[in-house]
């Protein structure tokens, strides 16, 4: 446990941890989740969502759903991140899912080195989704949410693989991307979309 965490549960505070998943994909929108755990009905196992396996964040996902005190996800969609960037599309994520807890927390820790704009106290924590199990939780919500989304988009936009990569620029996705063009979930101000639709509007694009 890191020092701020314990400072809060000395100062017996509600505080949640805030993470978002879905900063690098060129699809799809950024998901952000906030939970405040419960310090007397601890879940195990939590950590960074990306050093587990699917099949066990799927489990903790119910887990933290089902013991945590409170917890929201939210997001920032395609169009916003076009609009305002990746960074402050993440931010813009991170404070709508604390804003949607029906708990207000009294101390905010965030995942990263940078702060969304918060009503409360916040702290940032260098790889916290390791060091602090709220924030753990809140990157397996985000992961999780963003995965089945990413499968329900791969039965709308057949062809792209979304189920398999998630929207990350793969090889398989790039190639489709280019193949195919940029879909309505495409970000437009990724350079790897961008160069796909120059192709697709100069009469250049591949064909199957």
């Amino acid at each position: 446990m890191i020092e701020i965490e314990q400072e809060l549960l000395n100062q017996q505070l509600t505080y949640c941890g805030v993470d978002e998943a879905g900063a690098g994909p060129l699809c799809g929108d950024v998901v952000a989740a906030a939970v405040i755990l419960n310090p007397n009905d601890p879940v195990e196992g939590l950590n960074d969502s990306k050093k587990l396996t699917e099949k066990r964040r799927e489990v903790l996902f119910d887990e933290v759903c089902e013991r945590a005190i409170a917890y929201s996800i939210a997001r920032a969609t395609v169009e916003e991140i076009d609009q305002i960037n990746i960074l402050n599309a993440r931010m813009l994520a991170m404070s709508r899912a604390v804003e949607g807890l029906f708990v207000e927390p009294q101390h905010v820790l965030v995942d990263g080195n940078r702060l969304p704009e918060l009503s409360v106290p916040a702290t940032a924590v260098i790889k916290g989704d390791s060091l602090v199990a709220s924030i753990g939780a809140a990157s397996i919500l985000a992961k999780v949410a963003r995965d089945r989304e990413m499968i329900k988009m791969d039965a709308l936009y057949p062809g792209y693989g979304f189920a398999k990569h998630k929207g990350y620029g793969t090889k398989m996705h790039k190639e489709a991307l280019m193949r195919l063009g940029p879909c309505a979930i495409h970000r437009r101000s990724f350079a790897p979309v961008k160069l796909a639709m120059a192709l697709t509007s100069s009469g250049e694009q591949e064909t199957e």
